[in-house]
């Protein structure tokens, strides 16, 4: 599986043949993406369709460019 955040746009989501995901909902209920093996989901909060993307971030004024990095080590807990 392979996630691109995309510059001033959604997360593309791309899966190999062979390869599965779910995608869930809070309640744990699995949308049913129809055999599709890319998705779009939404980073702006404008889609009609969320969590998938319908492009209105090309008429809203998102603007996100994001530039890969390492993170940190998350804290110990306790």
């Amino acid at each position: 599986m392979r996630i691109v955040v995309r510059d001033k746009g959604s997360l593309k989501i791309e899966i190999e043949e062979g390869e599965s995901f779910e995608l869930l909902d809070a309640q744990g209920n699995a949308f049913g993406l129809g055999g599709r093996r890319v998705i779009s989901l939404c980073r702006c909060g404008e889609s009609a369709n969320k969590p998938f993307c319908d492009s209105s971030h090309n008429r809203c004024g998102f603007d996100s460019v994001v530039v890969a990095r390492d993170l940190p080590p998350p804290a110990p807990k306790g």
